[in-house]
């Protein structure tokens, strides 16, 4: 979705780059299941850590820019491989506004082509990295990203979640990938220590006022708009913060419905994501949205004057209020 970067020209015409990368380099040696992932590659999503890892790459004019194209692409396809296989968990039939690949080939191939886009995340991080350090890391990062998940589903349909167990789980599962999307453009185009872990932070804060405006808008937002189903979680026992905010307040209210976990049925979902609004969860969960912001906007502050800097402030604006 390169249109949504046209206020951001530059990054914009280096995010095309990103896409001609990953048409070329995620084909593999099976002519249906290649075109399924340069399809998805094509089918535009907003390309926001990639993004991230160029606008501060942006902070070092004096960059390489083959090797920060190459970095981005590769957290793209780390992105990639993870909305594959949260396609197989929620068995979703539509991403991006497109049939999932697991709902065309179904699950048993989609777990592969997963897998495969794994190792071009991989092959494509040691194309470019002298050493084996920052790879480790970049393992680590994937390993937490995992743990996100798994944290997310050893806790399905648990009345009892509280906003601890949430954060534990968005911070490895959505905030982990920005936080390294930052770091290593920062890292890589050969910032100051001190801006690499800014940008760390930065990116953290940011990945996490991400995922909460992203469950908000599972109750505000339409599939339309979305270009994805809505109320997916809450159905499969997935209780994100603006129901986990009010169902502790109103437990009377909450838990005839919670109780039924996997018998609940789709009219007392969208019963209960009306409750949520009623009852106050969204504007509670916009409220903690805008505090995590407003720390990664006090850190964004710290950065090097220019251009960048001010497009990254700019983007974090423009994050806290999207529609979609």
């Amino acid at each position: 979705m390169i249109s949504y970067w046209n206020n951001y020209p530059t990054i914009q015409n280096k995010l095309q780059a990103v896409c001609s990368y990953l048409e070329e380099n995620v084909a593999i040696n099976n002519e249906i299941i290649s075109k399924t992932l340069v399809d998805f590659a094509r089918s535009g999503g907003k390309l926001l850590r990639p993004a991230l890892c160029l606008l501060f790459a942006e902070l070092n004019p004096n960059h390489d820019e083959e090797k920060m194209t190459k970095i981005a692409a590769s957290l793209e396809m780390l992105h990639m491989a993870t909305l594959i296989h949260d396609d197989i968990i929620d068995d979703s039939p539509l991403r991006r506004g497109a049939i999932t690949v697991q709902a065309q080939f179904g699950k048993d191939i989609a777990v592969y082509a997963g897998d495969v886009l794994f190792t071009k995340f991989f092959e494509t991080l040691i194309s470019v990295m002298n050493g084996s350090e920052y790879l480790a890391y970049n393992a680590r990062t994937m390993r937490r990203i995992l743990m996100g998940e798994l944290n997310q589903m050893t806790i399905r349909f648990n009345i009892d979640e509280k906003f601890t167990d949430y954060l534990r789980s968005i911070n490895g599962k959505t905030a982990e990938l920005f936080y390294l999307a930052c770091k290593e453009g920062a890292y890589f185009s050969g910032c100051s220590p001190q801006v690499v872990r800014l940008a760390s932070r930065i990116g953290r804060n940011i990945g996490l006022a991400f995922q909460i405006y992203d469950d908000i808008l599972d109750y505000t937002a339409d599939k339309a708009t979305l270009k994805k189903p809505i109320l997916e979680d809450l159905g499969q026992g997935i209780y994100t913060l603006p129901l986990i905010l009010v169902k502790d307040q109103y437990p009377e209210i909450f838990a005839p419905y919670l109780n039924k976990k996997n018998q609940i049925t789709l009219a007392e979902i969208e019963e209960v994501a009306k409750l949520v609004v009623q009852y106050g969860g969204v504007e509670q969960a916009k409220v903690i949205a805008q505090k995590i912001t407003k720390k990664a906007l006090e850190d964004i502050k710290k950065l090097p004057d220019g251009i960048a800097k001010d497009n990254i402030h700019q983007l974090t604006m423009d994050l806290l209020n999207r529609q979609y």
